[in-house]
């Protein structure tokens, strides 16, 4: 699946349409993540596995 037919999620939590923001595009097998100033820039993809294992460590669960 290319990048262009992913549908990217932004977090409830960013700071507006102008903030700095983590968007995020799920697929099967595929965590997608980029920066959402910098929409056509490098992104990371993680397995689904990897994507919970951050979470729960980021908010401390």
């Amino acid at each position: 699946m290319s990048s262009s037919e992913l549908v990217w999620f932004k977090s409830s939590y960013s700071s507006g349409s102008d903030g700095d923001c983590v968007e995020v595009a799920a697929c099967p097998g595929t965590v997608h993540v980029r920066d959402s100033k910098v929409r056509h820039g490098d992104q990371l993809a993680v397995s689904p596995t990897a994507w919970v294992r951050f979470l729960t460590y980021t908010t401390g669960h």
